[in-house]
């Protein structure tokens, strides 16, 4: 795509459009990339960033990230700061799949000790950690049950035993955001989650074990911090969310929103997929606790999986996980809108930071980070496609500039039913294997949809991060076995 002229570069990796460029604009647009993420970026992403500008109660910019695409509502990549008081809460700023976010977890072996048993390690976690649309999970709860889980979240499986305390202290928020109430989420939500904890879903998510090469620890003092310590060290990171749990949640509140919107709050935007409502409203309030048992529910999914994943490992190698160093490094969001403290025209403020497809990234000392992540920043786990590498990056102060947050992926750059058309799903899985990627999937075509040509290159997205000042490159993770929904 030319860069259209009312795009004005004003740093190396920031691109600004001006108020002007669309009535109702109250604040600029800044995308993050470099001059090849731009000039690839789709249109789309500049309709719906500037229309994102318009919402009531924004702050300072409405913010693409690297990986930056088009979206249901804000692109995904799409981030915006909203005054406590005067803004509003948007659904379509937060995503469908609540939550979804990445889980890094360490190990003590090297790809040496793994490569002769990778093909039985994957195949196992394909059994023990379903994926796919309509795959249903091993913790069987009643609704009354889950009701309790979506109000506690990952520390319910701790304290019933799918996990470790540790864990807790490694999880974004602790793993349980206060203010949830269940009593805010519809049966609907309730029927399609309460059996989905533990599964990984279909699209995008997966189920990676990595190796981390020497030749790509970028920062070794940091890399150490976060627990990589060996030469060719394997890790296993997965990405998943709240599934149709967190899907019903925001499509019941749109309705509520398209329905009080104009009506009651006289708010008009330019896109009904923006539909919101004032933060400080019964129906935002509804809805904000609602959405808190969607961050949860994820919180206990992604914390099952991993008792999962510890299980199969212990079970290959014939050791214990704890012994096997199966710790983890940390679990980090990308779907949410969090009330935070952030620093506005010098004047600390209350701002409720949509974050879509974006991944919070706090700098060192900020409130809300572990002890032990105090010096070093915040972790930030951002995957690639299944044929590239994934990254763990760190929070730096420069996140400042974009309300701590960064990128969260790589970003697609076709259609699912574009990449089904040039990619062949088996086919692909013989060309992975031949490569040494050794994967499972519920459908062939589910795997087309996943090929890495689907995707913006990963190093070019942190790259960007990385200049931009946003988030540090710590290590680059390169995959061998995937299970993908």
């Amino acid at each position: 795509m030319a860069i259209p002229s009312c795009v004005n570069r004003i740093a190396d990796t920031i691109w600004e459009i001006p108020v002007t460029y669309k009535e109702g604009m109250r604040v600029p647009a800044r995308i993050y990339a470099t001059q090849k993420l731009i000039e690839a970026i789709d249109e789309g992403v500049l309709d719906q960033v500037t229309n994102v500008a318009t919402l009531p109660g924004i702050l300072r910019y409405a913010y693409c990230m690297p990986d930056g695409h088009w979206g249901y509502g804000f692109p995904i990549g799409g981030v915006a700061a909203m005054d406590a008081k005067t803004g509003v809460i948007s659904p379509g700023g937060i995503g469908f799949d609540i939550n979804c976010g990445m889980r890094l977890v360490l190990t003590n072996l090297t790809y040496d000790e793994v490569k002769p048993h990778l093909r039985d390690l994957v195949d196992k976690l394909f059994k023990r950690v379903p994926a796919g649309v309509g795959s249903t999970g091993f913790v069987k709860l009643s609704n009354d049950e889950f009701r309790i889980v979506i109000e506690q979240g990952a520390r319910w499986c701790v304290n019933n035993g799918y996990g470790w305390p540790e864990d807790l202290e490694h999880t974004e928020e602790d793993g349980c955001i206060a203010g949830s109430d269940a009593a805010k989420v519809s049966q609907r939500a309730v029927d399609r989650g309460h059996n989905q904890i533990g599964t990984l879903g279909s699209g995008n998510h997966y189920l990676e074990i990595q190796v981390v090469k020497p030749e790509y620890i970028f920062d070794q003092k940091l890399a150490q911090a976060f627990g990589i310590t060996i030469p060719n060290q394997v890790v296993v990171m997965f990405h998943c969310g709240s599934r149709g749990f967190g899907h019903q949640i925001a499509t019941d509140y749109l309705s509520t929103f398209l329905a009080c919107m104009d009506k009651k709050y006289g708010i008009k935007i330019l896109d009904r997929e923006l539909a919101c409502a004032p933060f400080r409203s019964p129906e935002g309030q509804e809805y904000f606790a609602a959405m808190k048992c969607g961050i949860n529910m994820s919180f206990a999914n992604r914390q099952v999986i991993l008792h999962r994943i510890r299980e199969v490992f212990s079970e290959v190698f014939h050791r214990d996980a704890k012994d096997l160093g199966m710790s983890m490094v940390y679990d980090v969001a990308h779907n949410t809108a969090k009330l935070e403290q952030h620093v506005v025209d010098g004047e600390k403020r209350e701002v409720l930071v949509h974050r879509k497809g974006a991944t919070r990234a706090f700098g060192p000392g900020m409130e809300g980070l572990p002890a032990c992540y105090k010096e070093t920043g915040q972790p930030v786990i951002i995957g690639g496609s299944m044929e590239t590498g994934s990254y763990l990056l760190a929070g730096v102060p420069g996140g400042a500039e974009t309300f701590f947050s960064t990128a969260h992926g790589s970003g697609r750059t076709m259609s699912r039913e574009k990449a089904k058309k040039l990619y062949r799903g088996d086919k692909l899985q013989r060309e992975m294997e031949h490569r040494g990627i050794y994967v499972r999937s519920v459908s062939f075509s589910g795997l087309a949809e996943e090929a890495g040509g689907a995707y913006k290159d990963i190093d070019d997205v942190i790259e960007a991060t990385d200049l931009a000042h946003i988030s540090k490159k710590v290590v680059r993770f390169v995959p061998v076995g995937n299970v993908k929904g």
